[in-house]
């Protein structure tokens, strides 16, 4: 990664090699700060605040800080900062389920969100240094190093993903949720493979800040190309699918707007239900099929409860169902053993199906080594949440079949439906009002509307306080209710495609991009297309 002669003469990238340098020659707690500082800008790139080109800045920035530094234990400290920036401010919405009961947890903010922004950052910091050990090999710098550096951010992003239970969320990939034309790419790579796509588009500056002019044009002008293929490619499939076509089903989703400090109330249980009931018959439910309330909507286990079963009749069309999030019981009469549940109820008031919540959010529905942990979970209730088997697609009485996503189970790619049984819709039913008005309830949005590209399927999405909304196969929302609004959304259940190559070969294509990528920085290694004489 040595440094060349300065460039002489009339330079046109001039402006990305002074930036370079300014940031090599930053040393002590500056280059920390910048570190750190450029971890916050990348978070600025995800929903709500859209800010993608901040990734240009963000991304270089951290290249040319871990290209200036010696040793490798240093390197991997500044990807630690560069991680704990952007997770601070990427999770700081997590905040607010701790002010729900501040009495009980608010003392824990100040070690639960630095914790966890700390655990994240870790693979970014493992990026880094896999690229420091690497790059001796495969090429450290110019557009050799952005290669590098992009498929290896993707492969930690992945991890990140799968490991311990996993938490994909603000992959960077995500930032593409701007155009729904490159979205698309997303039945063919997946949410991963678009990130890797957006990292070596932000690295672009680092092919422009080598000093010898020669071979910088080439590199930059196939990413571009790539770019524009990608995003006339995607603009050409939405062309060609026009309107999307309608199942003849009628949808209505209940949008009843409670904040998380009323909700668990027992004295506001029948206000609450009166709320939702409302909403529920007002005109045009006579026009449903399928009416969709929202996650724990029904705070009590339905099954031995043929009373309320009947109350909630009045909110099931006429040959129709409701499904409605409630809590399902392991076995009968034994509350310790609840899930966080999704009933289906007839018109006669009758479980007709049901599914239990299988990917269970550490700390709110259990406790991770609770023999140890001497704190409960946040979520109201008794003991810990019993896991359900895994994604299912759920038989709907003459109506499409669903899979139930109970609340950020719809983040994780290629984990949403069963390998037996194809569904024809995604429905994701949620309860963001633990995080009030914050980017949370924006970014589950986004990274759920990325499940229907993958899958191929329409999504239906019913969140206690939003984002509520009607997605087709294509990402594209046909009907929404936006975080804070209380109503019901009404419309048809689109219909869906032939399964994608995502959906067929799930992250395999995405294994594949990244062998192939590795492949070519080996040719170019054996070949001799060196960083210095190719830019």
């Amino acid at each position: 990664m040595g440094e060349a002669a300065p460039a002489t003469g009339f330079d046109s990238f001039g402006w990305a090699l002074r930036v370079r340098r300014a940031c090599e020659a930053l040393g002590g707690c500056r280059r920390w700060l910048l570190a750190f500082l450029l971890g916050v800008l990348a978070a600025f790139a995800m929903p709500p605040w859209h800010g993608a080109p901040l990734l240009f800045l963000a991304f270089p920035g951290l290249f040319w800080l871990i290209g200036a530094t010696r040793r490798h234990r240093t390197a991997c400290l500044l990807g630690l900062a560069f991680g704990f920036g952007h997770f601070l401010v990427g999770v700081y919405w997590i905040t607010n389920a701790f002010l729900v009961d501040a009495d009980r947890f608010a003392w824990l903010v100040p070690i639960a969100i630095p914790g966890l922004a700390l655990y994240l950052a870790l693979f970014p910091a493992g990026c880094v240094l896999a690229f420091r050990l690497l790059g001796r090999f495969l090429g450290g710098d110019g557009w050799r190093g952005a290669l590098l550096f992009a498929l290896l951010w993707t492969g930690f992003e992945w991890l990140r993903g799968h490991l311990l239970t996993g938490f994909p969320w603000t992959l960077m990939g995500h930032g593409w949720v701007v155009s729904e034309a490159m979205m698309q790419t997303a039945a063919v790579v997946g949410s991963y493979g678009l990130s890797f796509l957006m990292v070596l588009a932000a690295l672009m500056p680092v092919v422009l800040a080598r000093p010898q002019s020669k071979g910088r044009l080439l590199p930059l002008g196939l990413t571009i190309g790539l770019l524009l293929l990608l995003w006339g490619g995607g603009a050409l499939r939405l062309e060609r699918a026009g309107a999307p076509e309608e199942t003849g089903v009628q949808l209505r989703l209940v949008q009843a707007n409670i904040p998380q400090t009323l909700k668990w109330r027992s004295d506001l249980h029948e206000a609450h239900f009166a709320r939702h009931l409302s909403l529920t018959t007002g005109p045009g439910f006579d026009k449903a099929n399928i009416v969709v309330w929202p996650e724990m909507a029904v705070p009590y286990a339905l099954a031995g409860d043929a009373k309320r079963r009947a109350r909630l009749r009045a909110a099931v069309p006429a040959g129709g169902v409701l499904l409605t999030g409630a809590p399902r019981l392991a076995q009968a009469n034994a509350p310790r053993s609840a899930s966080n549940g999704l009933v289906v109820l007839d018109d006669q008031g009758e479980i007709v199906g049901g599914y239990d919540k299988f990917h269970l959010v550490p700390f709110g529905e259990y406790v991770p080594l609770r023999k140890w942990l001497p704190i409960s979970r946040i979520v109201p209730g008794i003991g810990d949440f019993h896991r359900g088997p895994g994604p299912r697609t759920l038989a709907l009485p003459g109506l499409p079949a669903p899979s139930p996503l109970i609340c950020y189970e719809v983040i994780f790619p290629g984990r949403v439906l069963d390998a037996t049984t194809r569904p024809g819709w995604l429905l994701n039913v949620t309860n963001d009002a633990w995080f009030g008005e914050s980017s949370g309830p924006y970014q589950h949005f986004a990274s759920a509307r990325f499940r229907a590209v993958e899958e191929g399927l329409p999504l239906v999405r019913a969140a206690n306080t939003g984002i509520s909304a009607i997605v087709d196969a294509h990402g594209r929302v046909r009907a929404r209710l936006d975080l804070g609004e209380t109503g019901a959304l009404d419309g048809p259940l689109p219909g869906a495609l032939a399964p994608p190559p995502y959906a067929r070969f799930g992250d395999g294509v995405l294994f594949g991009l990244l062998g192939a990528g590795l492949i070519l920085l080996g040719t170019a290694r054996l070949w001799g297309w060196s960083t210095t004489s190719h830019g």
